[in-house]
């Protein structure tokens, strides 16, 4: 069965199973109604005017109990069926390219200085981090956030491929993790919760613990030998003084205690689900092993663990009820339960900060798998140990629809390390560029790629393609892209290898000052070893590629006029373009040319 058809298959399940909780949830209302309305008219009949006996109200009060059992029920299944339907009508929108606009953008790791996120897309509307985030939890998305803003180390990314590589077909236990509730995301704050874990212990006098139970237990006795008329009320009365001088040793601390663990608490108990989860799951690769034996603490999983807390915070919690109140009093209960709480954290929360990077990463890897299943042409890049080396068959860009997407090969750093790209307007150099960049990102992420195949050594890159003027900054256009242009040559002089992509390389000053400035630039980056493309419309660069010794080649892109209109077919081609269509658009736009 094909990934969209698998997908189908699940959608009509859980329409299914929407409708008929649904349905049913509208008769046992009704039931309910209707035995609530003859409880009435027995509680009339029996109490008001005394026709019957009261007995017959126990028939209608226990259908109505009954039936809010399963209409309780009922709920839940109609809020898991609607979770699960809206789970896979956006699983179809990635597949039929209805995704934009529909998912997680990442907005808040966009960094305008990043050296290539914003001219790659990678965050906001229909960027890359929108098509492949599928994580509940924002560990997640700030792992894979991580994994597209930085290529990873060979070895590891070897590692992740080989887990997506697991997970690909695990259908099953993505939406389990999907559907287990709609507020995870909201909740779950890593950092929040890993710096409660490690947060310096709240001081309690040695012994506290021991003091406050021996407290406990003399205030039952004393209590209950003055009911049962064994001793007079003193004795009770002295342990009741002598807890009250405890409590008030013990307030500050215990305050800080049970302030500090309330929020962090309730995200603990949500970020169990899915730990739990993935205690329970068996896997082979060597990265999601460890990851499962990375949540197991003294022979206990982290689940487990957390499970503990949330006993103890939720009896620390029913002192507040004003009927146990008063014993919670004479029992120590607050400075019992808050010094347990505080005895967990001491033992268990510095791995909290472990438990955590655990579940972003397999939330990450998810995301990646997820992306493989629904892209089944898409595969894996074959990693290189040496370089500079981006060799791609039937490369595509993997943000448009794979129906319209026209593939290319593209060869850097065996032979031509430098491509000039050169064509007239909206023929295809931007695209081609950003589908370099794009799958180099998800390549080096541990992703499949929209590639036939894809040969990739390790690499940095660099991208100057969407520089803006910024009036906050007071910098022009010119001044932003030689400021980026400087940072992608730092990458080169650094000595990493490095993919540059450079689209209208200084278009911002005359064509003079362009040409040797241009030259300067990409022949200083080939001769560091770096590989990469440079788009133009100036066909005077692309002379340069004959004074660098074989190392660059020109390739370009052609449109033909068909019936009054501009054509592309988006093919590549060696060599310069020889024609331009700048009059003909300004013409198609009605402009006197």
């Amino acid at each position: 069965m094909s990934s969209i058809e698998d997908y189908r298959a699940r959608l009509s399940g859980w329409s299914e199973r929407l409708a008929r909780a649904q349905h049913l949830y509208s008769q046992f209302g009704n039931a309910r109604l209707a035995t609530g309305i003859a409880a009435l008219v027995v509680a009339g009949f029996s109490i008001g005017v005394s026709m019957i006996s009261p007995w017959w109200l126990i028939a209608p009060l226990g259908i109505f109990v009954a039936l809010a059992i399963a209409l309780d029920r009922l709920d839940r299944e109609r809020e898991a069926a609607t979770r699960g339907v809206a789970y896979y009508e956006r699983a179809m929108g990635r597949i039929e390219d209805r995704w934009i606009g529909k998912g997680s953008q990442g907005e808040r790791f966009r960094d305008s200085k990043h050296v290539y996120a914003d001219d790659l897309d990678l965050f906001g509307r229909g960027s890359l981090f929108e098509l492949l985030s599928t994580a509940r939890t924002g560990a997640g998305e700030r792992t894979l956030a991580e994994w597209l803003l930085a290529p990873g180390d060979p070895v590891e990314v070897a590692a992740r491929q080989e887990a997506v590589a697991e997970l690909r077909p695990r259908i099953d236990l993505r939406e389990e993790i999907a559907l287990m509730g709609e507020d995870v995301r909201a909740a779950v704050d890593a950092r929040v919760l890993a710096k409660w874990g490690v947060a310096p212990p709240v001081p309690f006098f040695k012994g506290a613990r021991l003091v406050a139970l021996v407290l406990a237990c003399a205030a039952v006795a004393t209590l209950g030998g003055f009911l049962g008329h064994q001793i007079t009320g003193l004795p009770f009365l002295g342990v009741v003084l002598a807890e009250m001088m405890f409590n008030l040793a013990l307030r500050p601390g215990v305050g800080q205690v049970t302030s500090a663990a309330t929020a962090p608490a309730h995200e603990l108990r949500l970020l169990a689900l899915l730990l739990e989860r993935l205690e329970g799951e068996q896997f082979t690769s060597a990265r999601l092993t460890r990851l499962v034996g990375e949540l197991e603490v003294a022979a206990t999983t982290a689940s487990r663990r957390i499970k503990q807390l949330t006993r103890l915070l939720e009896l620390l919690d029913s002192a507040r009820n004003m009927f146990f109140r008063p014993i919670a009093a004479m029992l120590l209960w607050n400075a019992q339960f808050a010094m347990a709480v505080e005895a967990w954290r001491t033992a268990y929360g510095p791995h909290i900060g472990q438990w955590i990077a655990a579940v972003g990463e397999f939330e990450a890897l998810c995301s990646l798998s997820t992306y493989a299943f629904e892209r089944p042409d898409a595969t894996f890049p074959q990693l290189e140990a040496e370089g500079p080396l981006f060799d791609a068959g039937q490369l595509r860009h993997p943000l448009i629809p794979a129906a319209v997407a026209v593939a290319n090969d593209v060869l850097l750093g065996d032979g031509a390390r430098l491509w000039i790209v050169s064509g007239s307007n909206m023929s295809g150099k931007s695209t081609l560029m950003r589908a370099v960049g794009l799958n180099a990102v998800l390549a080096w992420a541990g992703a499949p790629v929209a590639c036939a195949r894809l040969n990739i050594s390790p690499l940095l890159i660099g991208a100057s393609m969407s520089t803006h003027d910024s009036l906050a900054d007071n910098r022009s256009r010119f001044y932003a892209e030689i400021s980026r242009l400087r940072d992608v040559v730092e990458l080169a002089r650094g000595g990493h290898p490095t993919l540059f992509l450079l689209d209208e390389l200084l278009s911002g000053t005359n064509s003079h000052d362009r040409r040797i400035g241009a030259e300067a630039v990409v022949r200083g980056l080939v001769e560091r070893g770096a590989i990469g493309l440079v788009s133009t419309h100036d066909l005077a660069l692309a002379e340069i590629a004959s004074t660098l010794d074989g190392r660059a080649a020109n390739v370009h892109f052609e449109d033909h006029l068909e019936g009054g209109e501009i054509r592309f077919d988006y093919r590549l081609r060696p060599g310069v373009v020889t024609r331009s269509n700048a009059l003909e658009l300004m013409r198609a736009v009605g402009l006197d040319v």
